[in-house]
């Protein structure tokens, strides 16, 4: 039967449910099979080990629809199960133009923050067709297929303010380019790292206090970037170079890091750095963990001591972004299939000009600014928001295990 056919023609909702058990698919298509039906949708879901099991069928041959009927319910009954059979014309209504998906991340995850979601997306008129989770630990993540609403529109609905939901939500269209975003591209500090690298080198050199005000002048917008960059560098003049191996050794991974850069690295991603910090460093998180890419301002070194200087291309919030097209275009990766990662302001033009920007952990400018924020201190569940589920990620640690 064509699906032109099928469109107008009767149907039949198999619907069965009770404790889950191997072979009930089988079984009940089996029992199907007899009356030579055609599948026209299948859905099936297991929650706590109670499995709902949807078949929509064409009408058997004219005379036995009623012994299909009898055959079903004896069929479950004897699999103590539950059957119900509903007549109707047709296939699925089909789903409403702009598909997106929702990812919520909740800690825990409450019903008045899931009501609240659900509820926004019916009032911009966006249907929910599927929900599915994709981790209980360290969050919940689940997330949400939504059609009958743009993307644009349902992001501005969802994410503005979710934070005061007690939530992070991210919002992305649907379809093929999803799974296909192959290139992530990071900050360092406070971001892929839990430090500011220069403060470690500043308190080698005895002028926290010092390179802290430069910061701060710098977050109020008395400074830009690039003046800070040298204020703060010119204090580490006469360090010697030797400190850079001990600040490497007390740089410490943001919890997760390992496990998103492995996972990223385990489906084809390419992974990159961009930081206002130092080559000095990321050069070694580079090997260490393997990145593709990396890239960073350097501190001149003549004669085993630190100048006070730096050296080469700068890196600022414009770099950034400069940054992430150039990865890019080596990677030969859409920019529109980039996702990028940071928690500062200098991160932004980075995190508006890729695919997916995200904030992690970020000031609450820089969360409203970005696509998507995380709240939570794991980097790792950023890889929720690209489809991945927990138990994927846990089945490709096992599997390397055993390798």
């Amino acid at each position: 039967m064509s699906a032109s056919q099928t469109s107008d023609a009767p149907t039949l909702l198999v619907k069965i449910f009770g404790k889950d058990r191997p072979g009930l698919t089988a079984g009940l298509f089996d029992t199907l099979a007899a009356y030579n039906v055609d599948v026209v949708d299948i859905e099936q879901v297991v929650t706590r080990g109670r499995l709902v099991l949807c078949a929509l069928v064409t009408v058997p041959p004219s005379g036995v629809e009623g012994d299909l009927r009898v055959t079903v319910h004896n069929w479950a009954e004897s699999r103590k199960m539950q059957a119900e059979i509903i007549s109707g014309i047709g296939d699925n209504r089909p789903r409403g133009v702009g598909r997106s998906l929702v990812t919520v991340l909740g800690h825990p995850l409450t019903a008045k923050s899931t009501a609240e979601i659900a509820a926004r997306i019916a009032a911009v008129g966006g249907n929910i067709d599927r929900i599915f989770r994709l981790a209980k630990y360290p969050v919940t993540a689940v997330e949400f297929a939504v059609s009958g609403v743009e993307t644009g529109p349902l992001r501005t609905a969802l994410v503005t303010d979710a934070a005061a939901l007690g939530v992070d939500v991210a919002v992305v269209a649907a379809g093929l380019h999803r799974r296909a975003q192959r290139l992530v591209v990071m900050d360092v500090d406070s971001t892929l790292i839990q430090d500011e690298v220069i403060e470690l080198f500043a308190a080698h050199a005895g002028c926290e206090a010092e390179v802290a005000e430069v910061t701060a002048a710098a977050m109020r917008g008395e400074l830009d970037f690039e003046q800070s960059l040298h204020a703060r560098v010119a204090l580490l003049k006469g360090l010697d170079a030797s400190v850079v191996d001990k600040v490497r050794a007390e740089v410490r991974l943001t919890p997760g890091a390992r496990t998103l850069i492995r996972t990223l690295k385990r489906l084809g991603f390419q992974v990159g750095v961009v930081s206002g910090g130092f080559t000095q460093v990321t050069d070694d998180l580079k090997e260490r963990l393997g990145l593709d890419f990396a890239q960073a301002n350097t501190l001149e070194i003549v004669d085993g001591k630190l100048t006070g200087k730096v050296v080469g291309e700068i890196v600022d919030r414009a770099g950034k972004a400069r940054l992430l097209r150039r990865f890019a275009a080596e990677a030969g990766v859409p920019l529109a299939q980039t996702v990028a990662i940071g928690d500062g302001a200098n991160d932004l033009d980075m995190l508006n000009a890729a695919g997916l920007g995200v904030a992690f952990n970020a000031k609450p400018v820089v969360r409203e600014a970005a696509h998507t924020a995380v709240n939570f201190p794991f980097l790792d569940t950023v890889l929720y928001l690209l489809g991945v589920t927990r138990e994927e990620v846990e089945a490709a640690d096992m599997h390397d295990d055993t390798h």
